[in-house]
């Protein structure tokens, strides 16, 4: 769905490039996220991604077509939703919704139909200048799915929610790649991109410095052991026991039948301790 190869970008008046030769490729009904600190070129991708931004060095192809070739109707089969949202204060959310619904061609999603999903229905009325930044965060997803797009860019999709409407988001992005779609997330939480995810690239600097699946990262990085914490006299205490072959180990069986474990845990690395061991640097 998405080809990048060579990708170079510079921004104007400055002297060292945003990115730096980037490779990757974004499959179809695939959910892609770019995990990495501010500044890392993140957002500057994306913009690249959807033609917001010019004048780069390499090879964008999206749906077969280079970047620098396509029409306005290639807004037609993309949804965006940046994560500083901009809507029209004076209007109320709907008015927004069918604002932009007007924009679109072909056929659109009923608006009130959307805001119910992101359990916005009772703010139809409202003054976006009222809403708080969890509650824009929603409407920017409504409106990045408007016109039922082939490929969603979503910048920091969680961000400013709330556990319960992150989980609300989350489903509905799920739901999007089992209906085929396409979906490229920015973001550097890495909770978010563990669950969502079925492959991640590491940017820093404007390089990607690893590709893979969240579960390979960590298998590959994690150690394979078991931790078990039980309680002995009252205590809670923890032991570990080898991975492999568990079920033949006789010091692990005794141990669980003399004392009866409260939690086991693998020892998977998780994707922000990958992150820092193979880039060197914090998510922050």
């Amino acid at each position: 769905m998405i080809e990048v190869s060579g990708l170079h970008f510079t921004y104007p008046n400055r002297k060292e490039p945003t990115l730096q030769g980037l490779d990757f490729v974004i499959r179809s009904g695939e959910i892609f996220g770019f995990l990495g600190p501010s500044g890392a070129g993140k957002s500057t991708t994306q913009k690249l991604l959807i033609g917001v931004l010019k004048g780069y060095r390499g090879s964008i192809k999206v749906m077969g077509n280079e970047i620098k070739e396509i029409g306005p109707e290639y807004y037609e089969r993309i949804g965006v939703a940046f994560e500083f949202p901009n809507f029209y204060n004076k209007f109320s959310v709907l008015e927004n919704l069918k604002l932009f619904r007007s924009l679109y061609k072909g056929n659109t999603e009923d608006p009130l139909r959307l805001l119910e999903q992101v359990d916005l229905s009772d703010a139809a009325n409202m003054m976006v200048s009222h809403l708080s930044k969890g509650m824009k965060m929603r409407l920017n997803f409504c409106r990045a799915l408007m016109h039922d797009p082939d490929i969603l860019f979503l910048d920091e999709p969680t961000s400013g929610l709330d556990p319960v409407n992150a989980k609300r988001i989350k489903e509905l992005i799920l739901a999007k790649k089992a209906a085929g779609k396409t979906v490229l997330i920015t973001t550097h939480n890495m909770q978010a991109a563990e669950e969502l995810c079925d492959r991640v690239a590491f940017i820093v600097d404007g390089e990607i410095k690893l590709v893979d699946s969240p579960r390979e990262l960590k298998l590959r990085n994690g150690r394979r052991l078991v931790r078990v914490e039980y309680r002995k006299d009252s205590e809670l205490e923890e032991a570990t026991f080898p991975l492999d072959d568990m079920g033949r180990n006789d010091r692990f069986l005794r141990f669980i039948q003399e004392f009866p474990p409260e939690t086991i845990h693998s020892q998977e690395a998780s994707l922000e301790q990958i992150f820092i061991e193979v880039t060197g640097r914090q998510l922050s």
